[in-house]
Formats: C-alpha cells, sequence, structure tokens
C-alpha cells in the first residue's frame, strides 16, 4: 500500500483524534472547575477508570490485535463472506462472556474497589461514592467493547472514520453530565462526594449514541456482522487461543497505570486527579500521533504479513511502513514532549485552575506531567512497535514483554513513591515504558522487520526541540508575561512555541516532514 495512503489515513484519524482532545479539554476544564481535586473527583476517576481499563485489557486493545490479523487472513484466503462469519461468531461470544464479567463485578463492586483503591477505606465517603459510581458506569464495558469490534471490521475496510469519532460523542455527553452537576445537587441533595452522579449516567449514554453511530458504519460497508451465537470454527479458536496473550500483553501499559492507582490510593486526598490530569493532557499527543499510527499500521502490516510474497519482500514492505511511521513519530512527539516539560505549570494553570482545583492542585499535577512528559516518546512508540508485533501474530512475545514491564514499574513504583510522592508513580511508568519500546524495537530489528531509520531527520528534529526550549525559556525569564492571566501567559507561550519550532523546522530543512522522509530515502 502506498506511502500517502498511511499517511492520509493517520491523518484522517489524528485529526478525529485532535477533535476529540479538544472536547476532552473542555471535558476536563469543567470537571476540574465541578469536581475539583478531592473526594468526588477521586471517586469518579476510579469509577469511570474501571470499565476502561477492563475495556483496553479485554476489547479495545486485545480484541482488535487479536481479530484483525485473523479477520485479514481470512478475508485473503476465503473472502469476505467467511470473514463476516468469523466477526459473527466473536461478536456472539464477546457479548456472552464481557456481559457475565460485568454481572459478576456488579455482584462484588465494593470488593473490587476496595481492592484496586485500599487507601480509599480511610474517607469512607469517598469509598462509597466509587462504589455507586462504579455499579452505574460499569455496563458501559460491553457497549464499548463491541464498538471497538465493529470498528475493527471498519478498519479493515480502511474506514477509519466511525472508530475516531467515538470518543467525540464520549465526551460530548460527559460534558453535558457535568454541566448537569449545579442542577442536579440542588434537587437531589446528595453530598459533594457524590456530585458526579450525572456524569456516570451520561457514559451510559454515550455508550450507547456510540453503538449507533458504528452500526451506521457497517450498515454503509455492508458489513454487519449478525447478532447471534455461532459455533467456533476453527479460525474462531485460533483468534481466541490468541486474545488471551494479546489482552495481557496490550494491557502493559494499563495495568502500570492501573499500578499509579492501587499505590496512588495510599497518598494524600487529591492524589490520584493529579495524575488524571496530567495522564489527559500527555494524551494529547499519544492519541493524534501515536494511536493514529498504531491504528493506520495494524491492518496494513496484517495484510502485508498474510500476503503470499517472498519473505525478503514482506521484511523490506514491514520495515519501510515500521520505519517511516517512527520518523513521522519522532518529528512530532519530539516538539511536544519539550512543550510539555517546559510549559508543566503554565498549562495547568491555564486549563484547570478554577473553581475547586487550586492553584496547588495546578502545581502538583504539573509535577506529574513532566514525569508523563519524559515518557512520551516511548508511549508513542510502542504503538507502533505493538502493531508490528500483533501483525505478526507474536501476541505472546508481547505479553513477556509486558509483564517484565509490569513487574520493573512496581519495583520503581514502591521506590520512587517514597521519595517523590505521586511523581515518582508517574515516573516509574515512563521508565518502565521506554524498557519496553527498547525491547520490541531490538527484537524486530534482529529479525529484519524494522530498518534502520533516517537519523538525519530525528537529529533535525531534536535541534529544533532545542531551539523551541531556548525560545520558551526566553520569554518566560524575559518578564514579559508576569501581569497576563494564567489563560492568556498559556496562549502565548503555546502559540510561541509552535512557531519557534516551526522557524526551526524550516530551517533545519523539515519544511515538510513527508517530503524530507522521501528525500531522506
Amino acid at each position: 500500500m502506498a506511502l500517502r495512503s498511511l499517511y492520509t489515513t493517520v491523518g484522517v484519524i489524528g485529526g478525529l483524534t485532535a477533535i476529540s482532545r479538544i472536547f476532552g479539554f473542555m471535558r476536563d476544564i469543567i470537571f476540574a472547575h465541578f469536581l475539583g481535586a478531592g473526594a468526588a473527583a477521586d471517586a469518579f476517576v476510579l469509577a469511570f477508570k474501571l470499565p476502561n481499563l477492563f475495556r483496553r485489557l479485554t476489547a479495545e486493545g486485545a480484541l482488535t490485535n487479536a481479530f484483525l490479523p485473523a479477520y485479514s487472513l481470512a478475508r485473503k484466503q476465503a473472502g469476505a463472506d467467511k470473514a463476516l462469519v468469523l466477526a459473527t461468531e466473536v461478536q456472539g461470544w464477546l457479548f456472552l462472556s464481557l456481559s457475565l464479567i460485568v454481572l459478576v463485578m456488579e455482584l462484588s463492586m465494593g470488593s473490587i474497589i476496595s481492592v484496586l483503591a485500599p487507601g480509599f477505606s480511610d474517607t469512607q465517603d469517598r469509598l462509597d461514592a466509587a462504589i455507586m459510581l462504579a455499579h452505574i458506569t460499569m455496563p458501559y464495558l460491553v457497549m464499548i467493547s463491541l464498538v471497538a469490534l465493529w470498528a475493527a471490521i471498519c478498519h479493515a475496510d480502511d474506514d477509519f472514520v466511525g472508530g475516531a469519532a467515538a470518543p467525540v460523542i464520549l465526551n460530548i455527553c460527559l460534558i453535558a453530565g457535568a454541566l448537569m452537576i449545579p442542577a442536579s445537587q440542588s434537587y437531589y441533595g446528595y453530598s459533594d462526594a457524590y456530585l458526579a452522579v450525572p456524569i456516570a449516567f451520561c457514559v451510559l449514554l454515550a455508550g450507547m449514541m456510540q453503538m449507533i453511530l458504528l452500526q451506521l458504519r457497517l450498515a454503509r460497508l455492508r458489513r454487519r456482522p449478525a447478532f447471534r451465537f455461532k459455533r467456533l470454527s476453527k479460525q474462531g479458536l485460533a483468534m481466541w487461543g490468541a486474545f488471551l496473550p494479546a489482552a495481557l500483553g496490550a494491557g502493559g501499559m494499563q495495568l502500570n497505570l492501573l499500578v499509579d492507582l492501587v499505590l496512588a490510593s495510599f497518598l494524600d486526598t487529591g492524589a490520584l486527579s493529579w495524575l488524571y490530569y496530567a495522564d489527559r493532557l500527555a494524551q494529547l499527543p499519544l492519541g493524534i500521533i501515536g494511536i493514529a499510527l498504531g491504528t493506520a499500521l495494524l491492518p496494513r502490516l496484517s495484510s502485508i504479513y498474510a500476503d503470499s510474497s517472498p519473505q525478503a519482500e514482506k521484511q523490506a514492505q514491514f520495515a519501510s511502513h515500521i520505519s517511516d511511521s517512527l520518523t513521522l513519530a519522532a518529528i512530532t512527539v519530539l516538539p511536544a514532549m519539550t512543550g510539555l516539560i517546559i510549559l508543566s505549570d503554565e498549562l495547568m494553570a491555564g486549563l484547570f485552575v478554577s473553581g475547586a482545583f487550586t492553584a496547588s492542585d495546578g502545581s502538583a499535577a504539573g509535577l506529574a506531567l513532566v514525569a508523563y512528559g519524559v515518557g512520551l516518546p516511548a508511549f508513542v512508540g510502542i504503538k507502533i512497535t505493538q502493531a508490528a508485533l500483533y501483525a505478526m501474530t507474536r501476541p505472546q512475545l508481547v505479553l513477556i514483554i509486558s509483564l517484565f514491564s509490569v513487574g520493573i514499574n512496581i519495583v520503581l513504583s514502591l521506590y520512587l513513591m517514597r521519595i517523590l510522592g505521586h511523581v515518582g508513580l508517574a515516573l516509574a511508568t515512563s521508565i518502565s515504558i521506554w524498557l519496553s519500546w527498547a525491547i520490541q524495537s531490538v527484537i524486530l530489528f534482529r529479525q529484519r522487520y524494522l530498518g534502520s531509520q533516517p537519523l538525519g531527520l530525528i537529529v533535525k528534529a531534536c535541534c529544533a526541540s532545542l531551539v523551541m526550549a531556548a525560545g520558551l525559556y526566553g520569554i518566560m525569564f524575559s518578564g514579559l508575561l508576569t501581569e497576563t492571566g494564567a489563560l492568556i501567559t498559556m496562549s502565548v507561550l503555546v502559540i510561541s512555541g509552535i512557531m519557534f519550532y516551526i522557524a526551526a523546522a524550516l530551517l533545519f530543512g523539515l519544511h515538510h516532514p513527508f517530503k524530507a522522509i522521501a528525500k531522506d530515502r
């Protein structure tokens, strides 16, 4: 498939993800204003993270990574109709198994919350609120998992609009729920710890709307799997056989974040919220670049690997796609990392410090953002290398590396949190992701599925980022913005940073990443 096609797909996914992130920032600003970083925010962060965590472990990451290669192979060998039969099998068993999981979790929610956040037992109101909110949000797991499966079917037909637009719906619904907080509290008169109740119900509304959107996309493609239970075929059994290691492997990053959640519950009230807001900002470049690249790559690499071409030819195509993706990631992510680290306090103050979210909360979240920012290139890079390994049907390898990463994260977290508190948890996550990405890259390189990168372009991106950093520090220490408000200060610095990087990129010959990559080749 042509290089231009890959970049066009990344542009579509990244553009829709950028829109979603804009609505996400609006959501988080409203969350910060109404919920702050106290008991209500901690309770909702935990309750909402629970279905999201299991979604990534059981569906969005794992199922997509196990399903797409099998679906692509079935289409290559037996045609689109047989592939749709496989999708029908997977859909039926997915719905049944996840419904049972949700039922079990609903019946034992109190114990689950106590295990995930043992520190909540010190504040009973926060614990009770988290249990209640989790009861409401847990069915979202089934909804969003079906959405993830349907999006994967669309991806195989090069339709990425539905899957990328679904998070926009979620953020709009959550904003609506947050805006309902004042009226809801006034009418029902519940305590402050339960402020997020209307937001929790809007999570379910979002799930229903996302399902409708993806069903419409499938109908347009004529790829709607029938909603019935079928006996598993040989292909279906093989797919589910790859699912378990994929579930654990794809969840390595999520398990690392879960470690942060459990350990943060032992820290001061607000630690969970500080990590949440820092992670939200770090997710912006990760979503626009990393997730977009990984999503676009998986169906393409799966198709290449399933092809009957000679091994050397497949390796060359594989390496070309991964190399270009990593280079594009470096050109865009290095300045993003620089900006997040340098402007961490200004970003928090400009976006979130308002109402119940105090200046001290902003400073604490800013320190966590620096720690997450250090790991941003690895967070993005691992989306690319994992897509390659899953396309090669190597979920067991991803699992082994992920378990290693989780072990390293636990050890580092227990050590660093004693020294740096919640910042140590974020830093441990970044270090463990760097190690995982390095291991995966070495494996792909040794098996000739990853070539040498255009290092000249990456060095130029580093130099342009350093120029941007020098320009930002010059403005910050000049005193020109001392009398301006937090929002204006943040806006001026962000715009200035972008302009500095663009100017430096022009100077160093990065005026167009795609042309630069082609020229370097």
